[in-house]
């Protein structure tokens, strides 16, 4: 599968024909100035949770693209009063299948609320099996036991974590949901932003290759095959 990073959480899979985008937040992120929100292609967007920095740019994106945006009820009720008709709920524990694959939504720990403080729902992080291969988004998260559930039910070909600590799981923690979910392909995200999460990206290599696991940081706006 072709994965481009567009910065923070924000990464597209391209599976099966369809364009998966997860987390728009491009045009607030200086480090990812180079990105032309409007060219990017969207078939799918999936909202792991309603913080400014994961659903930014989905208004945007999904108004140029028509894709059809998911995610927890609280935030699907949010889509239709921003004018995006393509949205469709989806709650931990909860699948559906769509032309291209299946998307199992599971727990996150972590909060979530609106720009104004409103509630965003439940954090959620997506399993999406495809005929191309099977992946798990965990959203921003905590390092979380409920996350070897997923082995029980998936064989995954990689994973997404955020590894930028302080706000989510960082590196060490990151190793841990890996062996717990049964990878060892992961990328990174939710590092570098801010000042507060920005990483040594050395040390992450380092700790992941010594785990026998294989990190990937692409560059923003770059794709790489997994």
């Amino acid at each position: 599968m072709k994965v481009t990073y567009y910065g923070h959480s924000c990464f597209s899979v391209f599976t099966n024909g369809k364009h998966l985008l997860f987390d728009p937040f491009i045009t607030p992120n200086e480090l990812a100035k180079e990105v032309d929100v409007d060219a990017i292609k969207a078939d799918y967007i999936f909202i792991s949770h309603a913080h400014y920095d994961h659903i930014l740019d989905v208004e945007r994106i999904a108004k140029n693209t028509g894709a059809k945006v998911l995610g927890n009820f609280e935030i699907y009720n949010w889509l239709l009063k921003q004018g995006i008709e393509n949205a469709h709920p989806i709650n931990p524990g909860g699948k559906f299948d769509f032309d291209f694959g299946t998307v199992k939504c599971v727990i996150a720990q972590h909060p979530s609320s609106f720009m104004d403080g409103s509630y965003g729902g439940i954090a959620c992080g997506f399993v999406l099996t495809t005929p191309e291969g099977n992946f798990y988004y965990s959203g921003d998260t905590a390092l979380t036991l409920d996350m070897q559930i997923i082995l029980k039910f998936t064989k995954l070909d990689f994973a997404v974590f955020p590894i930028g600590d302080g706000l989510t799981m960082g590196i060490e923690e990151a190793v841990e949901a890996s062996k717990l979910v049964g990878v060892n392909k992961i990328l990174g995200v939710h590092y570098d932003t801010f000042g507060f999460i920005v990483m040594d990206h050395q040390k992450a290599f380092d700790t992941f290759k010594n785990a026998n696991l294989e990190l990937y940081l692409p560059k923003i706006n770059t794709t790489i095959d997994l």
